[in-house]
């Protein structure tokens, strides 16, 4: 024999007994059937109710919500004064909330969701470059408060120079394989070393050396600041009295800002001896001739003008790298999240950087 009753009357539903956990199922399942068709009123009579367990009141709570969202007027009434801190505890008074299908947005709405999250990227953006420029001013008077450099340089300078070397040595290689076939055409053989000078030094090697550092280098700030975040190694910091930016950001953006024109300069060198390469084996070109053509063709404003290119792509990477890593939530997934967002943004923030310099060169006619 059962302990509890449920039963069901023209406007109420009477619950009678000890409501246990130990009879959920039977009970839910009980309170389903009756409910099937609520009608336009159906309260929930507690009065003969001698015990209800918090499971049991959470299941009642929630018929009473799934009638309201069909539109049904329902009630918790006639609570014992036995029973009745239960209820108050499982917010049974409170009026339900329904549960009604999802609206979709308006384009209007997509729209204006699309610009608050821009700006609100904006001014973190902004923020950041402002407590940048705090920490140069305190470097400024207390250089010692800086981090230290040398791991960084070698991390990111020293441990990179053999791929860039290889990669930007390829690029020139490819280039000239490219040029060779309409170059031998016209008899113009020797302007390989034009074309592969020209285009390692302004354009591919910046370019290559920095699409390179922003896979390594910048990925890698934004994973090592995101850990620190997310295990509170920057919260530590700060109690030590250590400022994040002079102590981390500042001395990763110096580093790439210096280390990133040296690494061009090499590529250049190895790019010039892809084309050379390919013009002393498939063109038949000495490779005095090679490099004679290369000295009257290549001036230094070519060779300049690329490593200040690179010093500003190095510089942009290591500040969307630490911006990123500091702006980190979550725990591992975080991470991961805002290492990958750190190289889309490298990427893209590369490309609008070296149209912009471009732009500018070509008008001061260098």
């Amino acid at each position: 024999m059962t302990e509890w009753q449920i039963v069901r009357r023209a406007d109420r539903l009477e619950l009678a007994g000890a409501l246990r956990m130990t009879d959920a199922t039977a009970i839910w399942r009980t309170l389903q059937r009756l409910t099937e068709s609520p009608g336009p009123t159906l309260d929930l009579d507690l009065a003969a109710v001698t015990v209800v367990d918090g499971a049991i009141m959470s299941l009642i709570v929630e018929v009473r919500g799934s009638l309201v969202t069909r539109e049904s007027r329902s009630e918790i009434i006639r609570v014992p004064e036995r029973v009745l801190p239960i209820v108050r505890l499982y917010h049974g008074y409170a009026p339900p909330r329904p549960t009604g299908r999802l609206r979709r947005e308006s384009p209007i709405a997509r729209l204006g969701s699309s610009v608050e999250g821009t700006l609100q990227r904006t001014r973190g953006v902004v923020t950041f470059w402002g407590e940048i420029v705090e920490a140069l001013g305190s470097i400024v008077r207390t250089p010692r408060s800086i981090g230290a450099l040398s791991p960084l340089v070698t991390h990111a300078g020293t441990d990179g120079i053999p791929i860039v070397l290889f990669l930007n040595f390829l690029v020139g290689f490819v280039m000239a394989v490219q040029t060779a076939p309409q170059l031998e055409l016209y008899g113009a053989a020797i302007y390989v070393a034009d074309i592969v000078g020209v285009s390692v030094t302004r354009e591919l090697a910046p370019l290559m050396t920095a699409i390179i550092i922003s896979g390594r280098s910048g990925a890698a700030f934004a994973a090592e600041l995101g850990t620190m975040r997310v295990s509170e190694e920057i919260d530590a910091l700060r109690t030590m009295g250590l400022t994040p930016m002079t102590y981390l950001v500042i001395p990763r953006v110096v580093t790439l800002a210096l280390v990133a024109p040296v690494l061009t300069l090499l590529g250049d060198v190895t790019g010039v001896l892809g084309g050379l390469v390919v013009g002393a084996y498939s063109l038949d070109l000495h490779p005095r001739g090679y490099l004679a053509e290369l000295r009257t063709v290549l001036v230094p404003s070519d060779v300049w003008t690329g490593l200040v290119k690179s010093s500003a792509f190095g510089g942009a990477i290591a500040f969307i790298g630490c911006q990123q890593g500091l702006r980190t939530q979550g725990a591992a997934s975080g991470v991961g999240r805002g290492t990958t967002v750190t190289v889309v943004y490298c990427l893209f923030t590369i490309v609008i950087l070296d149209t912009v310099f471009t732009i500018l060169f070509r008008g001061l006619a260098l």
